[in-house]
């Protein structure tokens, strides 16, 4: 203590401090302790284990590694940069990048529309007329989007004249449109007979058979009752009795029925080649599933939900009905009656019950599409199917609407943007895939319930005529008592009489079984028909006329009886389970009303359908040549039998010989040729070709079309 005090006291007497020194001895001091670690890193080193020589050799290696990624990811660094360079230039000019390729695409779709428009437009005419379509409906979407503001804003004038003045306005529509139905029932009855007439009494004894049964018979609103009466008119005016109308549903019912014949292909892979020999099972139910699939896919790319909007908007607009009731009536033309509530299904909570009873009335006054096809497999009219099932819709509306008229706001009054609910499939294929996996269901129910009810049928047919049989009348059954029942409301509808005890079954049996079973025997009838057979055996009609055929091919076309009673009950229930009592309390008036609905189609096919003039086609020709018992106005008739049997020739212009000369013979034979049909269309009288003619020219090539000079030649002899 003494000492160290001393230097103390010597340095701070000195005033010097000397640095360097206290450094150096720091340092050795350092180094001593540095020596003495690493001795004892050495010495733990040679002590050390194995395991740890190997840890650190594989450190080592994954140093080597991570310097070896370090070099990929410098070198891909470049790439990665010069793609998010590409992305970001993409994402900058996305919608531009998206005009330029919709533009190529439009532009090669319309060079290849004008040049098959130029090779030969009679054969592009269709692709044109879809062309301009397309054409016109995204302007009318486009124009709309931008600038409906503007629009309705440059024919609020209109409008506003409209209300002001619509007091006197509406009784002069009243008093037009009286005098032209009376003008065309008038004029329309003397040129085609007086048949219109009975349909025209149907359709108003429907009516005022609605309104007496109507549940709130002072609270109906008329305005879409008549507007929805109007549209069928309309409807069934333009594919009835234009040329252009009926010539365009031909064209569909043609092509539809060109389309469902590719499920023959998938049918005929999985049956072998024998599939026909079972027809239902192997050809029709395949059809249900071909149909399906096809309506799934159109729903995942959205067409479907763009075609229901326009066409509810339609009755929305013209009738003045809710959104919600003009969605589902618009889906049930192309959809079944448990599928259009799915549309809606968010707003199904908060309708009306009036609402309520519109949506299942649509729903038992159509038909699906997917059954559409089987019942074109049938050999039902496909051109009718699709009228029935278009004019139906407005019709299930109006009669909707007069049977339990709406007594309450409807809390659902969205003009626009009412949002529809889409599929969950996320890809074409999934949606394919979903479609024909949910057919399977339907199948099955079509074929369980065609079993079941079919052995019903012929039970109950075999307990009648047992039971008739104790009264010397065994030939009751079950479509005789329906026959009776139903018979007055297929005259009604403008039935032959001798028709009409038929079509009461036929409508009996659709109301207690289904339709599938109904139009079944109606195509045995038509057949029956085509083959030519005797009309009466044993004093019963075997067939129908053609006329009476497309009356019952309308009253047919809907989902209304007692088997789709339980499934529309358990469908919405399902959806909407708060409205469970309001559904069950009217599901059966819903099911009367889509009967009458169907009916009232009938009653305007029935009024605006010709009767047609069935004529061999020897008898015809023999006629018209020996010029003795011509019916009237039969020249375009004559001439095309003719074409027909012209075109079933094999090579007659090839041969040299004279076309007409090759032609005429036919009019002198004796063979049993079967019938055409013949009706008139707007003034002018057409030919339906008879079957056999048409298979016959598809199993001969034609190789030529009938020159000018020869149908000239026929004009001139007759």
């Amino acid at each position: 203590m003494e000492l160290k005090e001393n230097s103390s006291a010597l340095s701070g007497a000195d005033g010097f401090y000397n640095s360097s020194f206290q450094n150096d001895s720091e340092d050795e001091v350092i180094n001593e302790e540095g020596l003495r670690s690493r001795n004892s890193q050495n010495r733990d080193a040679v002590h050390s284990n194995p395991e740890d020589t190997h840890i650190n050799i594989e450190s080592d290696q994954h140093k080597n590694k991570q310097d070896s990624v370090a070099e990929r990811t410098f070198l891909k660094g470049y790439l990665e940069r010069k793609y998010e360079e590409v992305c970001d230039f993409c994402k900058k000019y996305k919608t531009r990048i998206r005009y330029v390729i919709y533009g190529i695409l439009i532009a090669a779709y319309l060079m290849i529309v004008i040049t098959a428009c130029v090779l030969n437009f009679q054969r592009a005419l269709a692709l044109f007329v879809l062309t301009v379509l397309a054409i016109f409906f995204i302007c009318w979407d486009f124009l709309i989007a931008r600038y409906e503001d503007k629009i309705a804003e440059f024919f609020s004038p209109c409008e506003r004249f409209l209300k002001q003045q619509w007091f006197w306005l509406k009784w002069v529509v009243w008093i037009a449109l009286i005098a032209a139905i009376i003008c065309w029932l008038i004029f329309d009855t003397a040129k085609q007979g007086t048949n219109q007439l009975i349909s025209f009494g149907g359709l108003v004894m429907y009516v005022l058979l609605m309104l007496i049964f109507s549940k709130y018979p002072t609270k109906v609103a008329w305005r879409p009752v008549f507007w929805g009466i109007g549209m069928q008119f309309i409807l069934g005016l333009v594919t009835l009795r234009t040329k252009a109308g009926f010539d365009v549903f031909n064209w569909l019912g043609r092509q539809i029925q060109i389309f469902l014949e590719y499920s023959d292909v998938g049918a005929k892979f999985v049956f072998g080649e024998k599939y026909t020999d079972h027809l239902f099972a192997f050809k029709v139910l395949p059809i249900v599933v071909f149909f399906s699939t096809v309506m799934s896919m159109l729903y995942h790319v959205g067409f479907m939900q763009w075609l229901i909007k326009k066409v509810g908007w339609i009755m929305q607009v013209t009738l003045g009905t809710t959104p919600v009731e003009s969605l589902v009536a618009a889906g049930n033309i192309f959809v079944g009656q448990t599928e259009s509530p799915l549309l809606v299904r968010p707003y199904l909570p908060y309708v009306t019950k009036s609402e309520l009873h519109s949506i299942m009335t649509s729903g038992f006054s159509t038909i699906a599409g997917s059954v559409l096809g089987a019942y074109i497999s049938f050999g039902v009219s496909a051109s009718h199917l699709l009228t029935a099932s278009v004019m139906s819709a407005p019709a299930s509306l109006a009669i909707s609407k007069l049977f339990w008229p709406e007594t309450k706001i409807p809390q659902v009054t969205l003009k626009s943007g009412i949002k529809m609910e889409k599929g969950d499939s996320k890809n074409l294929l999934e949606a394919a895939s979903q479609g024909a996996s949910a057919s399977i269901p339907l199948v099955a129910n079509i074929a369980v319930n065609l079993i079941a009810f079919l052995a019903l049928l012929a039970f109950i047919d075999s307990a009648l005529s047992w039971l008739g049989n104790m009264f010397n009348y065994p030939q009751l059954n079950f479509e005789i008592i329906c026959a009776y029942v139903f018979m007055p409301f297929s005259f009604m509808m403008g039935v032959d009489w001798e028709d009409s005890f038929i079509v009461g079954g036929l409508l009996g049996y659709k109301t207690f079984f289904n339709e599938f079973v109904a139009y079944e025997r109606l195509s045995m009838l038509i057949h029956l028909r085509e083959k030519g057979g005797p009309v009466y055996v044993g004093g019963v009609k075997q067939y129908m006329t053609i006329h009476s055929e497309t009356i019952a091919t309308y009253a047919l076309c809907g989902f209304a009886n007692f088997g789709s009673l339980g499934m529309v009950i358990g469908g919405l229930t399902s959806m909407a389970p708060s409205k469970k009592r309001d559904i069950a309390d009217s599901a059966f008036r819903a099911m009367i009303a889509g009967t009458v609905a169907c009916f009232m189609t009938a009653c305007i096919a029935g009024i605006l359908s010709v009767p047609v003039v069935e004529v061999p086609c020897h008898i015809l020709l023999g006629d018209a040549f020996n010029a003795t018992n011509l019916p009237s106005n039969t020249t375009t008739p004559i001439v095309g039998c003719c074409q027909d049997l012209f075109n079933s020739t094999t090579d007659s212009t090839q041969r040299g010989g004279n076309e007409l000369d090759s032609v005429l013979p036919c009019a002198s034979s004796k063979r049993n040729v079967p019938s055409i049909s013949v009706h008139t269309v707007k003034g002018s009288t057409e030919m339906v070709p008879c079957s056999s003619c048409v298979m016959a020219q598809k199993k001969t090539p034609k190789t030529a079309e009938p020159s000018n000079r020869v149908l000239g030649a026929m004009e001139a002899a007759l």
